[in-house]
């Protein structure tokens, strides 16, 4: 039994996680959680033993100095509680760490008993995926459930993705079968500028995460971090004519598949999206990503810079599962659960 000393009983609270390592391309989910807890001044209350889930040898623990004493901070998953205040105030549980090296099941019934202590009505998971998205263009976001009732309700894609999976898509199944209501949202990385951090995703995944839970999340300075961003990689982009014309290709590619998209009820729900954030907020884009499984990057480094494949064109594009980046890529990278059949959500 898990036994929770001086949290203090939460109103209703959601539990929003993220991880480390190959569920997350640019560190665009990891800094999202840790943005909420630093603008919201989190707590932790509860860290799970390293050496339970992790290989020291994968994921080092790191040696520092505190007054003159050498200390060690060992690799884990910690959770943290913050107040939303404002007319309807609400608490998160804030869950961040790495993906775990072993004992995935052990690790996730952890979680849940926490969620289950903390009585969290809702459990929403951050992940980031490399895509064959433009950096020119707003921040594909899917929001994906294994529950039909929760995905017809919140206007989310229902998963159907079949292939190898990471601690996202297994957290989200623990939750499923543990009748905890779960989502998972996705953040689709431009493959060729996948080095972190990646502002413009983070952004995107907060907003996305506003609809979600209907709370307002102060942005600090990361909005004008996302327009740097994006400015650094246009100088980056204008200095290969190559590049710039494969990026130019990924736009009309992009543009082309969202025709579609440009209805009545898209407009008027991106009309209200732009109402709530008229403040200052950038609202994130919410379309699919291509999964293909791309290793050239713009920039490889300080050392210099590969140029990218050619992207399919729409006409022949296939369906293709989406691929995270890894934080400690395997050999063969597999592909992940963010890539259902209609290549429009993440799991």
């Amino acid at each position: 039994m898990i036994e929770l000393e001086g949290v203090p009983e939460l109103v209703d609270p959601v539990m929003v996680a993220a991880f480390e390592g190959w569920n997350d391309a640019g560190d665009a989910a990891s800094a999202a959680v840790a943005h909420l807890d630093r603008e919201w001044k989190g707590e932790v209350f509860a860290a799970l033993d390293a050496e339970d889930y992790y290989d020291f040898q994968v994921n080092r623990p790191t040696v520092w100095l505190d007054g003159g004493v050498r200390k060690i901070t060992w690799p884990t998953t910690r959770l943290s509680v913050v107040r939303v205040g404002g007319d309807k105030p609400r608490d998160l549980v804030l869950v961040r760490g790495i993906e775990p090296s072993m004992r995935w099941r052990s690790f996730c019934n952890e979680l849940l008993g926490f969620a289950h202590e903390l009585g969290v009505e809702l459990v929403v998971i951050l992940g980031a995926l490399l895509g064959d998205t433009p950096h020119t263009r707003p921040v594909p976001i899917s929001g994906t459930t294994s529950d039909a009732d929760l995905a017809q309700r919140m206007d989310l894609e229902e998963t159907k993705y079949e292939g190898p999976t990471g601690i996202v898509g297994i957290l989200q199944e623990a939750c499923t079968h543990a009748g905890v209501p779960a989502v998972s949202l996705w953040a689709a990385v431009p493959h060729y500028v996948s080095q972190p951090p990646n502002p413009k995703a983070t952004l995107a995944l907060l907003n996305r995460l506003e609809d979600l839970i209907d709370v307002r999340i102060p942005l600090g300075e990361l909005a004008e971090d996302a327009r740097a961003w994006q400015v650094g990689v246009d100088q980056l982009a204008a200095e290969d004519t190559e590049v710039a014309e494969y990026v130019q290709t990924l736009e009309e590619a992009r543009d082309t598949a969202e025709l579609p998209e440009a209805s009545g009820e898209a407009i008027a729900r991106e009309f209200e999206r732009y109402l709530r954030r008229r403040d200052g907020g950038q609202p994130g884009g919410h379309a699919t990503a291509d999964g293909s499984d791309s290793t050239a990057y713009l920039w490889e480094g300080p050392g210099g810079r590969t140029k990218p494949p050619r992207p399919s064109t729409p006409e022949t594009e296939p369906e293709t599962t989406a691929e995270p980046e890894a934080g400690t890529e395997p050999e063969t990278e597999p592909g992940t659960e963010p890539g259902d059949e209609d290549s429009s959500s993440q799991d």
